[in-house]
Parts: C-alpha cells; structure tokens; sequence
C-alpha cells in the first residue's frame, strides 16, 4: 500500500507548475523525483536494478539514438531519429573518448539485432559503463513505439550512494499527469527495496536553475518524513 501523501503531493505539482509559469519561461522544465535511502549497505546489501514504464512521458525530448541496420536507418530517417549504421561506428575505432563522447550525447541508445550483436567489438565497454547499452528493437517492432517506451522508461538502481534520481514529468504536462507517474515510480522503488517503505529514507522534487538548486520547504509526500520540494 502507498505511503504517499496524495495532497500533499498534488500541493507539491501544483506549486511548482505555478512557480513555472510565473518565470514564463522559454524551456520546459523537467521535474525530478530525488529518493533518499536508509539501513542500505551497498557494499553488503545485493545492488537492485530495475525500470519500469510511466503512463505518461515525462521528458518528450529525450534524446535517443539508433544503432541501425539498413532497414531501421531507413526508418530512423523518416521520423526524424537520430541514427548511426555499422560503418559510422567502426569509424569510432573503439576510442574512449569518442565513446565516451558518443554516450554523453545522448540520454539513450536502441540497436538492431544484428548491430547490438557488434557492439563490444566496435566500441568497447563504454556505453556499459555510461549504464546506456543499447535496446533491442526488432523488426516485427514499430521504432516509432519503440522510442516512445524508451522515452517513458525510468530506471532505479543502486549503486555506491544512497540516493537517486529520475525525471517524473515536466511543468507542461498536467499535473495529474504527474500525479500518475509519481505515484508509479515511487511504488516501483519501493517494490525494490528489501522492507520496501522503512527503507525510504526521503523524497523531494528537483528543478536546476541556472546552475542552481532552489530549495523550499513544502509539507511532506511521505508520512512521517519531511521533503523538501526544490523549484
């Protein structure tokens, strides 16, 4: 059973979509979910790993790109994707910082079967380590819907710190919208954790300004616990 507050979340949504639109400004902003842990060993405790699909996209412009055979450039063209093929990334010639570059650029990668086969050998275990190896998109699968799942992912995973961040929305969606893929990434989490709520240590929204973190306090989402909503 959810912990969550449903009005002090919804409070929360509305308050920084208000303050959104107050600034008026010229980008849409992403709002991030931050969770903090507790009575978590990473280095003893078995690391999870896990994503679940949200209901509504929480960042429209993510930027994807596909590692292609022909037919999947071909249909990387018509939607607009951007999209490598095989020789595009043996020109990379397995160099780290191309690699690494590669990875920086965007926030995700889809392969085709007979491409993600290749990618140890043409560039390494860089896109690995970025945590951003490639999904495998059939032919018997639509790219376009592929791409629309892959925008919709959110991954959890615990690595050496006991916190954690994903995109849930942004200041243009509506805000039950938001409401609905809070509440799903929160539960999913949960689900992860081995005495799923007493593990959650915090939750607080996230927007970077200018390089900046704006903090201000705003009620609590979990009971008991007090959260700080950052706008």
């Amino acid at each position: 059973m959810s912990k969550l507050q449903s009005d002090a979340l919804r409070e929360a949504i509305s308050t920084i979509v208000a303050s959104s639109k107050e600034k008026n400004r010229k980008f849409t902003e992403t709002i991030e979910l931050q969770i903090g842990l507790k009575n978590y060993d990473p280095q003893k405790d078995k690391r999870f790993s896990g994503s679940v699909k949200l209901p509504h996209i929480p960042r429209p412009k993510m930027k994807i790109c596909m590692l292609g055979d022909a037919q999947h450039v071909e249909e990387a063209e018509k939607i607009g994707l951007d999209y490598m093929d095989v020789e595009a990334l043996k020109k990379l010639n397995k160099n780290k910082k191309l690699v690494k570059k590669l990875a920086k650029k965007y926030h995700a990668f889809l392969a085709s079967e007979s491409v993600i086969k290749q990618i140890p050998r043409l560039l390494g275990p860089g896109l690995n380590k970025a945590g951003k190896f490639p999904t495998l998109v059939t032919h018997q699968e639509s790219l376009e819907s592929k791409v629309n799942e892959t925008k919709a992912m959110v991954k959890f995973q615990l690595k050496k710190v006991l916190c954690m961040g994903v995109a849930v929305g942004n200041v243009a969606m509506e805000e039950k919208q938001i409401f609905q893929n809070v509440q799903m990434s929160v539960n999913f989490l949960v689900s992860l954790l081995k005495k799923n709520w007493q593990n959650v240590s915090y939750l607080y929204f996230v927007d970077f300004i200018d390089g900046m973190l704006y903090v201000g306090f705003l009620g609590s989402l979990l009971l008991g616990l007090n959260v700080l909503i950052c706008r």
